[in-house]
């Protein structure tokens, strides 16, 4: 099923992945699809795409979509949804108070959509009680800023990250999570080669291929690294003192505790060798064009603000904050993080970066916005929230574009707090999630393409996504749901026509009593109609009144040295390094891969992203896997106090010993003994909120299967059905069907019944081959001529061509001889086996790589460009390129 009523018109809109923010070009065909193209001139990406958003085109069917409101499970209309979910937030705050509800949020939604729900609950409903999955994402980068620069402002621009002469790349997986910037880099390294870039990662990750020093540190050590440079730069006189004395306080202080940390202890904590974390040292201190960027890996920690500070005191130390090529960095992870920051989405803000301790704040707020109960104080955060919701305190929760079960960390107790809330709304795009399984009101939002209003990305650049589709079935805007429900609760203030009424308002009280006071303020962009809204382009804030026609240049915070402290000057924090963490066998560390986005609610239904990676898998170093009698196509059981999941090995030694990651993404949808949140820790930063999503004590032990499966279907499988017998079953669009990974505990007594079973055709035709010896099945269906599936099954791991059996299902007819290659699992000589896909675009694999590099005929990424096409459109699968070229040409003869 697709949209109806496609103009051919082309539109140009932002893209729906991590905080980048590229601008995109997208072409509504004929036939129903979506050209889509990287807009050339859009200043975040100009023209580039990273894989993922080259595939949107791809996400955008309407099959699984809700396009109608549910009620209790039964379809319904809207009055009465939107009535239900008034009437039951109505009473429950008349019986229980303002903050026995709640809303969580997600930085997928528009500033508009954020803006409406915030001002519903913090201005009329009197609670701080909406958060949201940013909080997962950025809350520790707030918190540091808040503390050193007395607001959340993120001082620079990505033209300081492509001059910089040092780069520091810290926690962030750039390669992967905004392949686009990492372009931008890797084109600036080549025209200025003597740029040095700087990883710290306890993983080698595809980043590294660009790196001139890895420093592989131990898990959660970060602070000591940075508080040790504090204390280098003293010691060698790259202090600016001049800088510290007129722009600065608590630098003493802050020094004081640095010194107590000399190489020696850094180089204890960290695991790095004393000359790595010397050289480390050296450059910082003598490369004044300096930037450090940072992301997760910094963020959700148990101690991420104090590493956020540690890091801003070196860039304070020595000046290098305010200047072109200077700068600690934060790069958001979602597509509206900071959109949500300046709308006050987070449980501890209001809106338009006012802070909602701040009397004054509280006041400039509730008189704009006309509000009888203005929250006076924060909600609460993320984990607390769901917490108050499993303890009966929350009676009713109101979650928007996010999937909680999956993501959050202790996921097992966030599904069991849904379960027992005594009203659940959630408002959507697909019908089936593991979040909207708990819904009593589930509420049909509309979709990226089809979504009208404003997204800011990492370098504070407000974007307009434009729709190009058509609202598919009932589905509405976030903003206008939230509306609706507030006008029906007897709120005022909430009849905005569209989302230019709402982005004008914003504007109007960012500017409100600001005059310079604040760092957000987009006063100039007030006053827009729909013509002007319409067509804004890419700006940067802040954007004054009176300051003239907003233009898109770079704008730099700080460069006069004044920051948002009653007294303008910036400060020191001073930080100490935490005690060691857990005695656990293994570090968990979760994270993103690079063709996936959080939940799949999108990315999974692009058969071209699940190419990349089809399953989920646990990174493990290859002295732990000997260790425990791990082999690279085992499965394995990750476990903590909390949860277990079980997934494939992957043997690398791109892992640190005694540490194991396992990406995020996969849900019950998927994979359902793989949602890895439910394993994670809930423990917190005390300032940020945010979780410790990186660092989870783990036990991993090789799972124990019976016997394993590979399949290849036509049409979806049903894992609430097949997957109840199954220990593991893993699920990934995959060309013109389905393809699975198996795995189960008893014997099979039956593998004719479980191929039917997936097939879902208990009549169709089979073939089948049996190897007696090793005990392997191999099982193909058809119905009247037509290949309904393929199940290989047997006692190891199964092996066979994969990505030539997939292909299979692209064949109409299949005559004796296919059928017997069918069941061999592998194609004739002439047509070999491409291997695991490596460049999604071009659908390019490992194998044919690995040939052409083999003979000769390339020893360079360009090389392999010019001859297959890998790498050579959005340029996320470069590094892996190059490691695949430096494995292969070590096996040719001299």
């Amino acid at each position: 099923m697709k949209h109806t009523d496609e103009t051919a018109r082309t539109v140009k809109t932002t893209c729906a992945y991590c905080g980048v923010g590229c601008g995109i070009v997208a072409t509504p065909q004929a036939d129903g699809s979506v050209a889509i193209a990287g807009d050339p001139d859009h200043p975040a990406n100009f023209g580039r795409l990273c894989s993922k958003g080259s595939a949107l085109g791809e996400t955008l069917g309407l099959e699984e979509r809700v396009l109608l409101p549910v009620v209790e499970g039964r379809q319904a209309g809207w009055d009465e949804a939107l009535d239900r979910v008034a009437r039951t937030f109505t009473r429950t705050i008349e019986a229980h108070g303002p903050d026995s509800v709640a809303f969580y949020l997600s930085g997928q939604l528009l500033t508009e959509d954020y803006y409406v729900a915030n001002k519903l609950m913090k201005g009329f409903i009197g609670s701080g009680n909406i958060d949201t999955n940013s909080r997962l994402c950025m809350a520790s980068s707030v918190a540091g800023h808040k503390r050193a620069f007395g607001a959340d402002t993120v001082p620079g621009t990505y033209a300081d990250l492509e001059n910089a002469d040092l780069l520091v790349l810290t926690g962030s997986n750039l390669a992967w999570c905004h392949p686009v910037i990492f372009q931008r880099i890797a084109a600036a390294k080549a025209v200025r080669p003597h740029m040095r870039i700087v990883v710290i990662d306890p993983r080698r990750t595809a980043t590294c291929e660009l790196a001139d020093i890895h420093l592989a540190l131990a898990p959660d050590s970060d602070v000591a690294l940075f508080c040790g440079l504090l204390h280098a730069l003293s010691e060698s006189g790259a202090i600016d003192d001049a800088y510290v004395a007129r722009h600065t306080e608590g630098f003493s202080a802050a020094l004081r505790v640095a010194r107590t940390i000399k190489v020696r202890d850094v180089a204890a904590r960290t695991g790095l060798a004393d000359a790595d974390i010397r050289s480390f040292y050296d450059l910082f201190a003598w490369t004044e064009k300096t930037v450090t960027v940072y992301s997760q890996g910094v963020n959700q920690s148990a101690s991420g603000t104090d590493k956020v500070n540690a890091i801003i005191n070196c860039h304070l130390a020595t000046g290098r904050i305010g200047k072109p090529g200077t700068g600690p960095f934060s790069v958001t992870g979602q597509p509206n993080a900071m959109g949500g920051r300046e709308v006050g989405g987070m449980a501890n803000m209001l809106a338009a970066h006012m802070a909602i301790e701040n009397p004054a704040h509280r006041e400039t707020v509730a008189t704009f916005w006309n509000a009888p109960n203005l929250a006076e104080r924060p909600g609460l955060k993320a984990v607390e929230l769901f917490e108050a919701v499993r303890a009966g305190t929350i009676k009713a929760l109101w979650i928007g574009g996010t999937n909680p079960v999956v993501s959050m960390p202790d996921a097992d107790r966030v599904a069991a707090a849904l379960r027992a809330c005594p009203f659940v709304v959630v408002s959507d795009v697909l019908r089936h999630t593991d979040t909207t399984a708990f819904a009593h009101v589930l509420l049909p939002a509309a979709a990226w393409g089809e979504k009208n209003g404003t997204v800011t990305n990492s370098e504070r650049r407000i974007s307009r996504q434009r729709p190009f589709l058509p609202l598919p079935g009932e589905a509405r805007p976030d903003w206008a749901i939230f509306a609706d429900v507030a006008r029906r609760m007897g709120f005022s203030g909430f009849g905005y026509k569209s989302a230019a009424e709402v982005f004008d308002e914003h504007a109007r009280l960012s500017a409100r009593g600001n005059e310079g006071a604040r760092d957000f303020d987009i006063g100039g962009l007030a006053g827009l109609d729909e013509a002007g809204y319409d067509g804004l382009e890419p700006v940067q804030w802040p954007v004054r009144e009176g300051a003239g026609t907003p233009g898109t240049d770079d704008k730099r915070f700080f460069a006069d040295g004044r920051f948002y402290h009653a007294d303008g000057r910036a400060r020191f924090v001073a930080v100490e390094p935490p005690q060691d963490g857990t005695c656990a066998p293994f570090i968990l560390n979760t994270g993103r891969v690079r063709d996936h986005w959080h939940t799949m609610t999108r990315t999974g239904l692009s058969a071209r992203l699940s190419a990349h990676i089809a399953e989920p898998f646990a990174e493990l170093h290859p002295e732990d896997a000997r260790r425990l009698a791990i082999s690279a196509a085992d499965l394995v059981e990750v476990s903590s106090p909390h949860g277990t999941a079980v997934v494939r090995a992957l043997v690398t030694d791109r892992q640190r010993p005694g540490s194991v990651f396992v990406p995020m993404h996969w849900t019950k949808r998927y994979a359902p003994s793989a949602r890895i949140g439910a394993v994670a820790h809930p423990i917190s930063d005390p300032h940020s909120g945010q979780p410790a999503l990186k660092s989870t004590g783990a036990t991993v032990r090789r799972f124990e299967a019976a016997w394993y499966g590979f399949a290849i279907l036509k049409t979806r499988p049903d894992l609430e059905r097949i997957g109840a017998g199954l220990a593991y079953v893993a699920a990934a669009r995959s060309g013109d069907g389905w393809r699975l990974e198996l795995a189960g505990t008893a014997a099979l007594k039956d593998a004719r019944a479980l191929a039917l079973e997936l097939c879902a055709q208990p009549s169709a035709e089979t073939v089948a081959y049996r190897d007696a010896r090793t005990g392997a099945e191999r099982f193909a269906a058809f119905f009247e001529g037509q290949l309904l599936g393929a199940v290989y099954l047997s006692p190891e791991p199964v092996a066979l061509q994969r990505n030539w059996v997939v292909a299979q299902l692209a064949l109409e007819r299949f005559g004796p001889q296919e059928r017997v290659q069918l069941l061999a699992g592998r194609g004739r000589a002439d047509r070999p086996d491409p291997g695991a896909i490596v460049c999604s675009c071009f659908s390019v694999g490992i194998n044919q790589i690995t040939a052409l590099v083999a003979s000769g005929q390339a020893a360079s990424v360009e090389a392999v460009g010019a001859a297959l096409n890998a790498g050579t459109n959005c340029g996320s699968c470069r590094s892996e390129i190059s490691t695949i070229i430096g494995r292969a040409a070590i096996k040719v003869p001299a």
